[in-house]
């Protein structure tokens, strides 16, 4: 009983620590959404205005998706070394910088500042990115990707809220004397600063990497020698010692490999790269990461090109702006949805189903008329949805199917690998869409999941051929 009081003092304690992260992350990815909303809003209007080229205000959101893949490794790195809350208070700290770097450009009349600015600003996207990953840390056994969901679901209300800001963040510029178009970066520099205050005071967090699974006893009282195996329900190996005598009861734990105990105290990091190496050799970490980056490759790509598109043939400007609110929902709107389907069918389903629901979105794409407002929602609709499904199932497999010491390297490196992607995608989608029409971008975005359905077949060939 005397030793029962301590570990369960020691539980209650530990479930409101978790409580408080996992409520601070969610509040910060609220004003981080804002943040990036009510900026990006009228970014590419205002490099267009402020160089002369039209052209160039498609390289608005180039500059923010490069920033943010620029900063991913190395905030991964800072999350290892010094903790998550000082990685996130960076990131978001670089984003208030860009934002006041891109007010300064605008009422000087610099431009190549401007897009200085859209990269720093993208660090807030990084962070944002990388808060999803915090969430799984702190969540309780078998609720990761529920954690990871509500923290993504939070960006729905900044990314609805930021941009109804643009206009009032417009009027509030003009009373300070900045040029048209800037005031909603003074409201995007608030939002980040208030964001980096708040993840550096009361954010307080495991070490980075290291997941409640992690500490899990096995059934003979011990620590895990393997997490991971436990997680994807192999059998755990066990050494070979000699018959114990009649005086040692059989619930003697095996002796765990002097590496493993790094796993379950405090992760040895590894580089990005050797992580990134190292996990495409393996199909399930591999699965994992084709899936972030293909979702957000194929949803980039169409997504960019759907209000030109529209425009095109016709639609009004409100028109498109409900389907962009469509979009959004089917993003973020959906992702507790996801988040829980994640933790009750496993990652793998719920990655396939997105990957499905994203052929569908392209096919229609592919078929439907650019001036139907009924199948040209519905694709975006369901082009969001099946990125929800594929970044909410691919991140928690990616978190669960490396060792611990891998975790955050990868991370980063993903993070990094889907923002170049995703960079390359939106810059030459505007080419496919004017040599090939929107099909052609669908016909693109179709063979970008070939890759994901590939390496799914074959981890699904090689599960069925292994022995029982």
């Amino acid at each position: 009983m005397s030793e029962r009081m301590p570990r369960a003092i020691a539980d209650r304690t530990r479930h409101r620590s978790r409580g408080l992260a996992l409520s601070v992350l969610i509040a910060n990815q609220l004003l981080a959404g804002i943040g990036v909303a009510t900026g990006m809003a009228l970014a590419a209007i205002l490099v267009a205005d402020l160089t002369g080229v039209v052209a160039m205000g498609g390289l608005a959101q180039s500059a923010s998706v490069l920033g943010a893949a620029i900063v991913a490794i190395p905030l991964a790195r800072l999350a290892v070394r010094s903790g998550r809350h000082v990685a996130l208070a960076v990131g978001y700290g670089l984003a208030a910088l860009g934002a006041v770097l891109v007010i300064v450009a605008a009422s000087s009349g610099w431009a190549p500042l401007v897009f200085l600015g859209l990269a720093a600003f993208g660090a807030g996207a990084a962070a944002g990115l990388q808060a999803r990953f915090a969430a799984t840390e702190v969540a309780a056994p078998g609720f990761e990707a529920r954690s990871m969901s509500l923290v993504l679901w939070a960006t729905t209300i900044g990314s609805v809220a930021g941009p109804l800001l643009s206009e009032t963040g417009d009027r509030v510029g003009a009373g300070l004397g900045l040029p048209p178009l800037v005031g909603p970066f003074v409201f995007s520099a608030v939002a980040f600063a208030t964001s980096t205050l708040l993840v550096a005071t009361l954010l307080r967090m495991p070490r980075a990497g290291v997941l409640e699974t992690d500490a899990i006893p096995d059934a003979a009282g011990g620590p895990l020698a393997d997490p991971v195996a436990a997680l994807e329900g192999a059998a755990v190996p066990e050494s070979e010692p000699g018959p114990a005598p009649e005086s040692e009861p059989a619930r003697t734990p095996a002796p765990v490999p002097e590496a493993e105990p790094e796993s379950t105290v405090g992760p040895k990091p590894v580089g990005s790269f050797a992580a990134l190496r190292e996990a495409s050799r393996r199909p399930r970490s591999l699965f994992a990461i084709l899936a972030i980056v293909c979702s957000h490759t194929v949803m980039v790509g169409v997504m960019v090109m759907t209000p030109i598109h529209m425009t095109q043939h016709g639609l009004s400007l409100n028109l498109v702006g409900l389907v962009l609110s469509i979009h959004i929902l089917g993003m973020y709107g959906a992702s507790p949805l996801m988040g829980w389907l994640v933790d009750r069918i496993g990652s793998v389903r719920v990655v396939l189903l997105g990957a499905a629901i994203l052929v569908v979105a392209v096919v229609i794409g592919i078929l439907a008329p650019g001036d139907d407002v009924l199948f040209v929602p519905l694709a975006l609709g369901l082009l969001g949805l099946g990125w929800s499904a594929g970044m909410i199932g691919g991140s928690t497999l990616l978190t669960t199917s490396v060792e611990a010491r891998s975790r955050v390297p990868l991370q980063g490196a993903t993070d990094a690998a889907m923002n170049v992607a995703a960079a390359a995608s939106a810059a030459l989608s505007g080419l496919v869409l004017g040599a090939f029409g929107f099909a052609g971008v669908n016909m693109v975005a179709l063979l970008v999941l070939v890759p994901l359905a590939v390496v799914g077949l074959r981890m699904a060939t090689s599960r069925r051929a292994a022995p029982v």
